[in-house]
């Protein structure tokens, strides 16, 4: 199944029933089944999450408002005066939505309107991520990253440094680490129980995308010539072990990955348009698309990981079986 949408596709989803939606940089949300939601009418949607129900999915946008995109219709979660939102993260356990605007955050209830928490920090925030649980939120930021509990009003961050500018994150799925991909080609990622920092360099280009699999003993990402994946085994995470790359192609680069949580699977999209998937018990690569063409910018694999929707930066886009 392929689309030609006629707009940067900035990200791409499952709902929890498995059908795929596409978030595009024109403001519509489109889903695979042929509805098409105007979530942000004559604005730029810039970010976009699942929904904590599993339904539909939320998206920010430079109109300042938080949206809430169903097949049925959009619904309007929040906006803010003179701002944009650059980031979003969700949370189905916790059912917690949060999103970023210039040094502000905010945080609402998917099932309490009157729900609201607001974190102020030094510089801009470019990331979001909540733990596993839903509880702690992380934000990243120039300098490191600030860890809230996403509930509480009044608290001070804990505080994880490391010079440089910071822009995506994620919690490893025990919460133990956190990994922050930084606006130069490299990665970094602290231990949380006592800050330690852990270097994992080597990338040739900036890494967009990140996720965990096989239980969280393996992750991936992109910013290279394959797939690179690190091994997290004991206390130590990857400190100390040596990354491996999957599907390596001296032609093209890895610009986006997805994986299996439960198991060692994982896919990969590159810039200059193919999409393949691995499975890393030595099955080997499989070429989904490979045709040439746009930088991949979204991939994600279904709940089951038997489906894998991919997006491109001039609007293609497409849903494959997974054998």
């Amino acid at each position: 199944m392929s689309f030609a949408f006629d707009a940067y596709v900035v990200s791409a989803l499952f709902e929890r029933s498995g059908r795929a939606v596409f978030a595009l940089g024109d403001g519509t949300v489109r889903f695979e089944t042929g509805e098409t939601v105007e979530a942000h009418p004559d604005a730029g949607l810039l970010a976009a999450a699942l929904h904590p129900s599993g339904e539909g999915v939320v998206t920010g946008g430079d109109d300042g408002r938080i949206v809430w995109s169903r097949a049925s219709g959009p619904t309007e979660l929040g906006a803010l005066t003179g701002g944009w939102i650059d980031a979003v993260a969700t949370s189905a356990d916790s059912g917690l939505i949060a999103f970023a605007s210039g040094k502000r955050v905010e945080v609402l209830d998917a099932k309490d309107s009157l729900f609201r928490r607001e974190f102020l920090h030094e510089r801009s925030v470019a990331g979001l991520a909540f733990d596993a649980k839903g509880r702690k939120l992380a934000c990243a930021t120039y300098g490191g990253a600030a860890v809230w509990f996403a509930r509480i009003a009044d608290q001070k961050p804990q505080t994880l440094k490391w010079a440089g500018s910071h822009v995506g994150l994620l919690w490893s799925p025990d919460g133990r680490f956190l990994i922050s991909a930084m606006q130069e080609n490299a990665l970094h990622g602290w231990r949380l129980a006592d800050g330690k920092d852990m270097r994992m360099g080597g990338y040739p280009a900036k890494i967009k995308s990140m996720a965990f699999l096989a239980k969280g003993a393996l992750m991936a990402t992109s910013g290279s010539h394959g797939a690179v994946v690190w091994p997290f085994r004991g206390n130590n995470g990857p400190m100390g072990e040596q990354a491996t790359e999957v599907g390596y192609d001296e032609s093209a680069l890895a610009v986006r990955v997805s994986a299996d949580s439960g198991r060692p699977f994982v896919a990969a999209g590159l810039d200059d348009g193919r999409v393949w998937t691995a499975d890393l018990r030595g099955v080997g690569v499989t070429t989904l698309k490979a045709d040439k063409g746009p930088p991949i910018t979204a991939l994600a694999l279904s709940p089951k990981s038997d489906r894998l929707a991919w997006g491109d930066e001039d609007g293609g886009a497409g849903v494959f079986a997974i054998s």
